[in-house]
């Protein structure tokens, strides 16, 4: 006899999340933009972060959980050598996935996250708390641009992952903020949607 137990299992949005999700969730649908997501180390916390607002369809368009090498790889096409020689955690793995998660969905902008957490898992040149995070964005040619960020946090594993999504979604209101209002200034035009 095999018994099933079914779990409840609520990702749980800080306040300080919950305030970072509203402001982006406003500059977004003020410019008729979307975002998607690709996370490794957060484990889809700044997805859920964002879907926990209601009309989140209006501004998220989709995320991606890419916890192992493959799922890199398979679902946003970030090529396993690049893993191999860079390791998971690093600029150009975190670039691959943003530019990854552009390519895969018709969002206009993106983040992408891959670190390590902990308690395991670090070493003497990436130690627990080390974080890579990735922006990417078409131009009004749909020309590709990236910025990446290392950061090292401290705490437990839900301090750095509570840090890193805050980080991820703070920096991208200010990229949407600052990026957008400079393509309007120089083109006169508006951002196709």
């Amino acid at each position: 006899m095999y018994a099933a137990v079914f779990c409840n299992l609520e990702i749980m949005v800080t306040p300080r999340l919950e305030t970072l999700c509203t402001a982006l969730a406003q500059v977004l649908i003020a410019r008729k933009l979307s975002m998607v997501t690709a996370e490794s180390c957060t484990g889809g916390l700044i997805a859920a972060s964002c879907t926990q607002l209601s009309g989140s369809s209006a501004w998220f368009e989709r995320g991606f959980v890419t916890y192992s090498n493959a799922a890199k790889s398979e679902l946003l096409g970030v090529p396993a050598s690049l893993i191999e020689a860079q390791g998971a955690v690093s600029e150009e793995v975190a670039k691959a996935m943003a530019l990854g998660a552009l390519a895969h969905s018709p969002a206009h902008i993106s983040v992408a996250v891959t670190g390590i957490a902990g308690p395991t898992g670090g070493t003497d040149a990436k130690p627990v708390g080390t974080v890579w995070l990735a922006w990417a964005w078409r131009d009004l040619q749909q020309n590709l641009h990236s910025e990446t960020m290392l950061r090292q946090f401290e705490g437990t594993r839900s301090e750095v992952r509570d840090a890193t999504a805050e980080l991820a979604l703070a920096h991208l209101t200010e990229l949407v903020e600052k990026l957008v209002g400079k393509l309007l200034e120089t083109t006169g035009k508006k951002i196709p949607t």
